[in-house]
């Protein structure tokens, strides 16, 4: 008779990715000055102000501004927080510049196409991102790239990540072209939350299953 696999060492001693990267709060705050700008600018050229896409900009800095304060309270490295200020005050400005409401967005589609594309060359030349991101919140520099199945099991994982990006270019951009502000919105702050909290949840097992029952777990690279 052939004997049971020794249990996985993985299913105790290691956190859950969910744990360590807390994907789904940070986009549900990234949402934050997307609703504001979307309610400000409706609300606007509902009352006929001639410049709706200022009041729109105007409450998303101002809403950004609140997370970030929201953010600094709570213990979130001041880099990140102004990283994510940044990026709405770029998207206030686009839309500022070139008049259109729905360019607010562009700064994200962009940015969205730009990651899709560097998770994807990162699985390619045996660096994938998943395995970076992963491996400094554990301080594991690049050990875990020494170890081949923790490597392969970054690799694995990390095409859920290449597959949310693309899914949200393929709702965003038809949207962005169409000039649905509502629309775009309405997805972005549903949309993005979703993937991120679906990627974490399956690029769990994903990485988990490329490793051997042996395997002494993503805190341990052999």
């Amino acid at each position: 008779m052939t004997p049971d696999p020794a249990p996985r060492a993985t299913s105790r001693s290691d956190p859950g990715l969910g744990e360590l990267l807390g994907g789904r709060a940070g986009a549900v705050d990234a949402s934050v000055p997307v609703v504001a700008f979307v309610l400000a600018w409706v609300l606007a050229g509902h009352l006929g102000s001639a410049y709706p896409i200022n009041w729109g900009a105007g409450a998303a800095i101002v809403a950004g501004a609140g997370v970030a304060v929201w953010r600094l309270a709570r213990g979130r490295r001041p880099r990140a927080v102004l990283f994510g200020l940044a990026g709405v005050v770029a998207a206030a400005a686009v839309a500022l510049i070139t008049g259109r409401a729905s360019d607010f967005f562009l700064v994200q589609i962009v940015s969205n196409a730009g990651s899709a594309l560097a998770w994807a060359i990162s699985i390619v030349v045996r660096w994938p991102l998943l395995g970076v991101v992963v491996g400094g919140l554990l301080g594991q520099r690049t050990r875990w790239r020494r170890d081949p199945d923790l490597l392969r099991g970054y690799q694995r994982a990390s095409w859920a990540w290449v597959c949310q990006y693309v899914i949200r270019l393929s709702v965003f951009l038809p949207l962005w072209a169409a000039d649905q502000v509502v629309l775009l919105g309405l997805a972005r702050t549903v949309v993005s939350p979703v993937l991120v909290g679906l990627s974490v949840l399956v690029s769990w097992p994903l990485l988990r299953t490329a490793l051997p029952g042996d395997h002494p777990g993503i805190r341990h690279p052999r």
